[in-house]
Formats: structure tokens, C-alpha cells, sequence
């Protein structure tokens, strides 16, 4: 089992990303459960705005739309800014939007079968609204998304230090980051067994 996450954090590497530490948690869980883990930093990556899988003059997207039907799990790692999720993790959505229309060899949406979860950091909070929103839009290009696929961290009202910076909270993340990962793996092993069909004609 494969899966791929995508950190939306607006640091470059190698700067330490708050948010890849946090998802980090749940990659050491999904590959203890024997999935292979790819990580790509969107910002390190030229995406292009547009909704559509190509738009040409040095995109680079397609390689990461590659990645994503390879693999049968997805994260999508965002900070929270200004109580919303970064504008790179809506770029990637925007992207992920000609996901909708594309089918496989079945007529199924390319999406279908495959579970998606979300990973939230910030020193304030907002961090549900983030979720919602990227998991709503993960649903509606055609993911499952798992009861609990997801985790957060974020210190409070006000202004303070960002979670590599602090342990406040650490635990409750780490431990709801586990269960996400089991979460994942659990519900993406039951879609292999018995796979979504194609929608009604």
C-alpha cells in the first residue's frame, strides 16, 4: 500500500516545516503498518494556477498527479492561516478539481477508492475549519474520507510559539495522529477488498 503527502506549508526546504513534523507522526505509523510514504512539499513544486491536470508552459503538477494514482492513501498537511488553510493547499485542491471528471478503466472516478486525511498546524485556532474544508473538497472530487482521518495542533487564542517550539498539546496530537494513520489504512485495505463501483448510468 502506497501514500502520498502533500505538506502545504509556504517554507521551502530545507527550513523546518511546524507542519511536516506534525504529519510526521502519522507517517512513522502508516510505515509501521508496512505502507510505503512519499512526502512533496507543494511549494517546492511549480503548480500552476488553473483546474486542469496539465496547463502547460512548465507546469509541474503532473508529476504529482501521477504520484496521487499511485498511491491509495493521501494527506494533505496544511498550516492555518488567517483561519484558513494555506494558499497552497488551495492551489492543490484547485489542481485536484480535473480529478472530478477523470475516470479509470472501470468508468469509476479516478478517485474512488482511495482514502484521504488531513493534517492541521497553527498557533491559533481554526484548525476544524481547516479540516472541513479540505476534507469536504477531498469528498467531493471523490476520496473516502475515514471517520477521524485527521489531526491538529495549535496553542490557543493569541499569539505564541509553533509546535516545534513547544510540547503544549503534543500528546493529544501525536496520539489522534495514530489513530488517523489506523484509520486510513484500515478503511483503504476494506475498499481494496470490496472496491466502490462505478456510478449509476
Amino acid at each position: 500500500m502506497r501514500a502520498l503527502v502533500i505538506n502545504c506549508t509556504l517554507k521551502s526546504f530545507p527550513a523546518a516545516s511546524n507542519t511536516e513534523a506534525l504529519a510526521g507522526v502519522v507517517v512513522q505509523e502508516l510505515r509501521e503498518r508496512k505502507v510505503e510514504v512519499e512526502i512533496v512539499r507543494a511549494v517546492d513544486v511549480d503548480i500552476r494556477p488553473g483546474v486542469q491536470t496539465n496547463m502547460g508552459h512548465g507546469d509541474e503538477w503532473p508529476q504529482i498527479h501521477r504520484k496521487l494514482l499511485n498511491a491509495e492513501i493521501l494527506v494533505i498537511a496544511s498550516p492555518t492561516w488567517v483561519g484558513r488553510p494555506s494558499s497552497l493547499a488551495q492551489r492543490v485542491i484547485e489542481r485536484m478539481d480535473a480529478m472530478i471528471s477523470e475516470t479509470d478503466d472501470e468508468d469509476r472516478p479516478v478517485a474512488y477508492n482511495r482514502v484521504a486525511g488531513v493534517v492541521v498546524t497553527g498557533n491559533e485556532d481554526g484548525a476544524h475549519h481547516v479540516i472541513s474544508e479540505i476534507a469536504g473538497a477531498l469528498g467531493d472530487i471523490g476520496y473516502t474520507i475515514p471517520g477521524q482521518a485527521w489531526t491538529y495542533w495549535h496553542l490557543g487564542p493569541g499569539a505564541g510559539p509553533d509546535y516545534l517550539d513547544s510540547d503544549q498539546g503534543r500528546e493529544w496530537s501525536h496520539k489522534t495522529g495514530r489513530a488517523m494513520a489506523a484509520n486510513l489504512v484500515a478503511v483503504a485495505e476494506a475498499l481494496a477488498a470490496r472496491p466502490i463501483p462505478a456510478p449509476p448510468q
